[in-house]
């Protein structure tokens, strides 16, 4: 494959703090490659690094094709549009690109803002706008951010077909897993490679640490042997340096040549010590073996009494619509204690409003939506805007009691937030700070239904993982809406489905689902086409026969009336 850009020994630091040091890659054409690390790694500065926004303190990043043309999707979703411009230039691709992405809102002449479309479709038009440029080498942070799965599948299909290079910032282990083929991990300011895709990562960084392992303990017995031996040979030196210097008293010594070989004998004692210790540095210096790094084992505690009845939450009739927009009607369902529920639907489909109605935010048009009233509910919304940004973290959780203070900065601790973030005002924060500030405010309540909304924008994967393996032991309800297909699917085993205007209850998992959806659909083409076989043998039966029939008959008149309505069927069918 032909190399496109070349990255050499680029460092680059912010005041006193190292973010990269001695980045050296090479970028090839078609290659697909997903960009991991923790919340603030560097990951984002290397983005602008290739993107030109920034300049290295020191290597070189070389485009090898003047002409290269790069496009590039920040992680920011507050993306705006010019309409008219769009319509002049490359209208017809750009509104092919965001049907496809399932942008059903239309977009007026004003133009597209942040009042009009929702992150989801917002995040949908910008992606778009990069298709449209042709770019050969494309640079996503965060694409599938507030994506729904049909515009993640859309994006992966989109990112096969495309022959230019890719650099993936994700937190989707899905749609890395299904779209790139090399990961680069950014860890303690170096890049490290790994072939394969997220899981193939995972694997081998597992592989890597075990052997590290194996090969450090080794190392430390063999250091440990060495130790002891020098220790030895040190004891035996200083008793012959203590022989050897003993004044010569005729009833001790009378052979003068004792002296002298106690003297040789701590000589050769030093000489070995000598040997040995630089023996051992050298080998130190040329192989040393660090001591692995243990992965920061991010916790999260939830709590829940767990004495709640079996339905906690049903609905009847259920309706929402506002104006002559109808999100859902007609909708039964209900809700059982310590039920993991995965609410999916396309973007604007009503997922958030459904929630706003559980929070007693928004109220209902028709229909009831009944929840026990000793229900104590803890919610994460996709938002972190409504945080006061003036605040510090601990200002904002307003903990009283040592107690509580302390196991509130022992989960940001193990969530990876140092504490001097805690102290500082929230505005300085990353998003994925932010969502984590959040999180520790949940933490600290009580609570028997949790429900997330988007839990994982803006948290790595490390703390994806985590809070995936934590909300397993969790003994309350859950109901969470989230685009990460792997925490749905290791979560959830029910689900709330928003289609076709409709609120159902899905008594599986989400793959169990989409299998069935497949048969289904699979089903109805198939029986599609024996209608349009049956349809096909009527029309050519007619034909024969209207051939042979007069025209100003009653009987021409009827067969034709019967092949229009049979034409005009098959066409619908097709």
């Amino acid at each position: 494959m032909t190399m496109i850009l070349q990255v050499k020994q680029v460092n680059i630091s912010f005041g006193e703090r190292d973010i990269l040091k001695d980045i050296s890659f090479d970028i090839r054409n078609g290659e697909k490659i997903g960009l991991v690390g923790w919340n603030g790694a560097g990951k984002t500065t290397l983005m602008k690094l290739l993107m030109g926004a920034i300049e290295p303190d020191s290597g070189s990043i070389t485009k090898l094709s003047a002409s290269l043309k790069v496009g590039y999707l920040p992680q920011s979703t507050d993306y705006t549009i010019n309409t008219d411009q769009e319509m002049m230039e490359e209208a017809k691709e750009l509104f092919r690109a965001a049907s496809e992405l399932g942008l059903v809102q239309s977009i007026t002449r004003d133009g597209a803002s942040s009042d009009t479309l929702s992150g989801g479709e917002k995040l949908k038009l910008a992606l778009a706008k990069i298709w449209t440029q042709s770019p050969q080498l494309l640079l996503l942070d965060e694409p599938t951010n507030h994506m729904d799965m049909k515009g993640v599948n859309w994006l992966v299909s989109e990112l096969h077909k495309f022959t230019g290079a890719a650099i993936i910032i994700s937190h989707d282990r899905y749609f890395l897993d299904k779209t790139v083929s090399q990961i680069y991990e950014i860890e303690d300011c170096k890049l490290l490679e790994y072939e394969g895709n997220y899981s193939g990562y995972r694997q081998e960084k597992q592989r890597r640490f075990d052997q590290q392992t194996r090969d450090y303990g080794k190392q430390q017995r063999k250091i440990k042997l060495i130790e002891d031996q020098v220790a030895n040979l040190k004891q035996w030196s200083e008793k012959a340096h203590r022989e050897a210097g003993k004044r010569d008293n005729p009833g001790e010594r009378k052979q003068m040549g004792l002296k002298e070989f106690e003297r040789v004998k701590a000589k050769k004692k030093d000489n070995q010590i000598k040997s040995k210790t630089k023996r051992l540095e050298l080998e130190l210096s040329k192989h040393k073996v660090e001591k692995p790094k243990e992965e920061v084992q991010v916790q999260f505690d939830f709590e829940t009494d767990g004495k709640r009845g079996k339905r906690i939450l049903e609905a009847k009739g259920l309706t929402k619509q506002y104006g002559e927009r109808l999100l859902f009607e007609k909708s039964h369902f209900y809700v059982k204690h310590g039920e993991r529920i995965g609410l999916i639907g396309e973007n604007g489909a009503g997922k958030t409003t459904f929630i706003k109605m559980l929070l007693e935010q928004e109220s209902t048009t028709k229909g009831s939506l009944w929840k026990s009233a000793s229900l104590k509910i803890a919610y994460l919304s996709q938002e972190v805007s409504d945080l006061p940004m003036d605040k510090t973290a601990m200002e904002y959780l307003d903990l009283i009691g040592w107690e509580r203070v302390s196991k509130a900065r022992t989960i940001f601790a193990n969530m990876g937030m140092k504490e001097e973030k805690l102290t500082k005002p929230m505005r300085t924060l990353s998003l994925g700070e932010k969502t984590r500030v959040k999180l520790v405010h949940i933490i600290m309540r009580e609570y028997d239904v949790l429900i997330l909304d988007e839990p994982t924008n803006h948290l790595d994967l490390p703390s994806r993982e985590q809070m995936e393996a934590t909300l397993s032991t969790f003994t309350g309800t859950l109901i969470v809406i989230s685009h990460d297909r792997y925490f749905i699917e290791k979560l959830c085993d029910k689900l709330l489905v928003i289609e076709n205007k409709r609120i159902k209850r899905v008594e599986t998992g989400l793959q169990e689902y989409e299998e069935s959806k497949m048969k289904e659909a699979s089903s109805s083409v198939k029986e599609t086409r024996e209608k349009v076989a049956v349809l096909e043998a009527r029309i050519t039966e007619l034909l024969g026969k209207i051939s042979m029939v007069d025209r100003a008959s009653e009987a021409y008149s009827d067969m034709d009336d019967e092949l229009l309505k049979l034409m005009q069927l098959k066409r619908e069918l097709a």
